[in-house]
């Protein structure tokens, strides 16, 4: 995909041969990043058919590129070094959330790694036929589990941890300590907006 900046800002907003919500682009094949390496400011290669817009689409379009990259740059680091130890990234995320925080009613297991209600189920089960976590009857609502560690569980994390840590130490290593603090408030503000946006739009359905 082709963006050029528009170099009337006003006109652009009336002629741009596509409009395009950023949330709706792809994500970034290899392909597509290493076409997009060396363009200039404004313009993602990409296909055959020129996508004019205004400068500040064109810069939340190479925004959403990038971030994409690192995430998946990023996150391949950590795949590895979970799924060496027989665990995927979010079975591994549903155990250090027990482990950090201890017994969790399945319901906030869901909420803190953003998964569906059945895909809790699922992925607790498995956990559970691994020998990781088992499940506890609630005192006060006989409907309502909790998903604790067991003693092997307990184990595990305690021995896999500190290697997993440093495994995502180095692969955001790049950026300085100051660096990281400040990527991780741009980063946190730009996920607290999208998600009130999300709100918004879903308040207005209907």
């Amino acid at each position: 995909m082709t963006v050029r900046r528009s170099s009337n800002t006003a006109s652009s907003r009336r002629t741009a041969a596509v409009r395009r919500d950023p949330a709706s682009v792809p994500r970034p094949s290899s392909a597509d990043a290493g076409n997009a390496r060396d363009a200039e400011p404004g313009i993602i290669a990409g296909t055959a058919h020129p996508l004019e817009v205004t400068p500040e689409t064109a810069d939340a379009l190479k925004l959403w590129v990038v971030l994409s990259r690192a995430q998946s740059a990023v996150a391949a680091h950590v795949a590895a070094d979970v799924q060496q130890h027989g665990l995927t990234l979010t079975e591994f995320a549903i155990l250090e959330a027990l482990y950090h925080r201890g017994a969790m009613l399945l319901g906030e297991v869901q909420r803190r790694i953003l998964v569906s209600s059945g895909g809790i189920t699922f992925l607790v089960d498995r956990l559970v036929a691994k020998g990781l976590v088992e499940r506890q009857q609630c005192a006060s609502d006989r409907r309502a589990r909790y998903a604790a560690l067991t003693a092997d569980g307990e184990a595990l994390l305690a021995r896999i941890f500190p290697g997993h840590a440093a495994a995502i130490e180095r692969a955001v290593g790049t950026l300085s300590a100051e660096e990281q603090r400040v990527a991780i408030g741009l980063l946190r503000r730009l996920g607290r907006g999208a998600a009130a946006i999300a709100r918004e739009d879903g308040s207005g359905e209907g």
